[in-house]
């Protein structure tokens, strides 16, 4: 993964011991090539459907069959976070349509009523126990960065919240309205 710029690095500021700091502010990371269609329809739920229409049919022209499901939009509130999202999406549809996207991260300013319906993303639990992740390399190389000790969750007896503070990942059950959707620049 290429080195967060610096004008991305929050850690310093969001990150302690006890974990990420969370306001009304939210990321996620994306590529470049899907931006401009954020920008008018903004974050919907299952995210590239490009790309999912492309493994769909890999998948079906070698015989196999796929069952879809919506996926939330996923979130964290760290911008060194959302750049970790943006590189393997914009590494994913530059390896399945030759192009050359680059790595953007988004900040989603929620009203309080819509910042209510954000939750912990426990389904992190299965990344911790496959073990191995680049993620969770990341991550324990931000706390490394910033003087503090990774956390070792345990998913069979961590409270949800340890998904959101101590592993900066949340989501969003529905889509986030354009409006609220801003580009992170310099």
């Amino acid at each position: 993964m290429p080195d967060t710029p610096a004008y991305l690095k929050d850690s310093a500021q969001l990150l302690t011991q006890a974990g990420f700091a969370t306001c009304q502010t939210w990321y996620h990371g994306t590529a470049s090539g899907l931006v401009s269609s954020i920008m008018e329809q903004g974050l919907k739920q299952s995210g590239d459907s490009e790309l999912k229409l492309k493994a769909k049919s890999m998948i079906t022209t070698v015989g196999g069959s796929v069952t879809e499901h919506k996926e939330p939009v996923f979130l964290t509130q760290s911008k060194e976070l959302a750049y970790f999202w943006a590189c393997a999406t914009s590494e994913n549809r530059n390896k399945f349509f030759a192009k050359d996207d680059k790595p953007v991260v988004l900040a989603i300013t929620l009203p309080t009523e819509v910042n209510e319906t954000i939750k912990p993303d426990v389904g992190a639990a299965a990344v911790i126990l496959a073990g191995g992740n680049d993620y969770l390399d990341e991550l324990e190389s931000i706390y490394k960065k910033n003087n503090l000790t990774a956390p070792k969750i345990n998913p069979n007896t961590a409270d949800r919240m340890e998904y959101l503070t101590l592993l900066g990942m949340a989501y969003s059950k529905n889509n986030i309205a354009a409006e609220y959707i801003k580009v992170v620049s310099q």
